[in-house]
């Protein structure tokens, strides 16, 4: 009974990986280093393998990215205007990111796996200007084979080290809700700044 309900445990902690690290690929108010860590530190705990846990997370990774250039590319540089990187109208910003797209963008899809402020605007980017599919999957795909196994390694071989911080704030559940809470703020204090910039209108 007790290996079934381990089992169990196990392939709804994958499944919910996978959700998470999709989620924050499309917008979800969690740094995706974080489900990537837990990932790591759930392995060291011995409630998921680590070789599994690596392909999980580099599957929700490839998928939350691709997700994000797919959307540029369906509704093209109308969702960068919608999402207010540029304004309407503002056809020379435009072609200035294409341009960069085509001079420099595959170094900047593969850096973008490392850089997290910019990461979505990139993707969304190279889908709008017309990057093709085969060539971001191949740079997004060289630049997870690096952060991916490098952010769940951190989580795994330095876990005694999350354990400790866990238990001195008080077990997993608090740091759960603290975590839940903090990004619930910096969330809402996101869609109030932007709201408050649409009824200013451009200066």
């Amino acid at each position: 009974m007790t290996g079934l309900l381990s089992s169990y445990i196990e392939r709804f902690t994958y499944a919910g990986l996978l959700l998470v690290l999709v989620l924050c690929g499309l917008g979800l108010p969690v740094p995706e280093e974080l489900p990537l860590l837990t990932g790591g530190f759930l392995a060291y705990r011995g409630m998921t393998r680590f070789p599994l846990t690596l392909a999980i997370s580099f599957v929700g990774v490839m998928a939350g990215d691709s997700s994000l250039f797919f959307l540029g590319r369906s509704f093209g540089v109308g969702v960068l205007k919608y999402l207010g990187f540029v304004r309407p109208g503002a056809r020379p910003r435009i072609e200035r990111l294409r341009k960069f797209m085509d001079r420099h963008g595959n170094m900047a899809i593969f850096y973008a796996r490392f850089l997290a402020g910019v990461r979505a605007l990139i993707f969304l980017t190279a889908g709008s200007v017309g990057v093709s599919p085969g060539r971001f999957v191949v740079y997004d795909a060289l630049g997870a084979l690096v952060s991916v196994p490098l952010a769940v390694s951190i989580g795994y071989f330095f876990g005694d080290h999350v354990d400790s911080v866990i238990r001195d704030l008080g077990g997993l559940d608090r740091v759960v809700w603290v975590a839940a809470a903090v990004c619930i703020i910096f969330y809402g204090s996101h869609l109030l700044l932007g709201a408050g910039k649409s009824e200013r209108g451009p200066s």
